[in-house]
């Protein structure tokens, strides 16, 4: 019987992995048609966007069926409670790829000229997810740490774009639609770093049993 359920654990890290994998994917293909203005490279992520809802609802029934059919002792039900809760993060990630993938069909081909640092900010949100995965399939409670710290980096890129964005407006006020564009798919990339933060700490809840941040009166902490 143990054997069984170590057999479908495995397959639940290696659909998580691909998930991950799909995510990371999304947001490199996303921001390389922001920068480059390739349309078909937008369309291509917003036409894909539903391979990732199906993995989402893939795991969640594997999920269900851990917990239905097996009887998980305590680690392996953190390992599966958190799982459900990373892949509502993974799948939000994938949204928000989409939506950036949207503003570049919206914007015609026009390119981040003059904002690389929105292209810098996106290698590091996809460092963020990458990392996060990573650190749940190895169990790597350090790698997840620094996951969590690197979302201080992400932030201050943001700060950074927001404010030449307020200047573009200033300097142009014409071109205010086109800094607003640049705003929200910045705020995006803040967000999906949020999500690979949110992946990063419910990988510490796995190994340690104790969630980041959260009081220990929680149900999920000490479990």
């Amino acid at each position: 019987m143990r054997n069984r359920f170590d057999e479908q654990l495995f397959e639940l890290n290696r659909e998580i992995i691909e998930m991950g994998s799909m995510c990371e994917e999304a947001i490199a293909s996303s921001t390389k048609a922001l920068i480059t203005g390739n349309l078909d490279l937008a369309k291509k992520v917003m036409s894909n966007g539903y391979m990732i809802d199906q993995m989402e609802r893939d795991i969640e029934g594997r999920c269900m069926k851990l917990l239905l059919h097996q009887q998980p002792v305590a680690r392996d039900l953190r390992l599966i409670s958190g799982a459900l809760k990373m892949i509502t993060d993974l799948e939000r990630i994938g949204d928000q790829a989409e939506d950036i993938a949207g503003i570049v069909v919206f914007l015609g081909g026009r390119t981040t000229n003059g904002f690389e640092l929105i292209g810098d900010m996106a290698n590091e949100a996809i460092e963020m997810v990458t990392s996060s995965i990573d650190a749940f399939v190895k169990k790597d409670v350090e790698l997840a740490k620094k996951v969590t710290a690197q979302d201080d980096v992400v932030d201050d890129y943001f700060s950074q774009i927001k404010h030449g964005i307020i200047t573009l407006i200033a300097e142009n006020s014409t071109d205010g639609e086109f800094a607003l564009d640049l705003l929200m798919i910045a705020k995006y990339l803040e967000r999906i770093g949020d999500h690979a933060t949110n992946i990063a700490e419910w990988v510490i809840y796995c190994v340690t049993g104790t969630h980041p941040g959260r009081c220990k009166n929680d149900l999920v902490c000490g479990g």
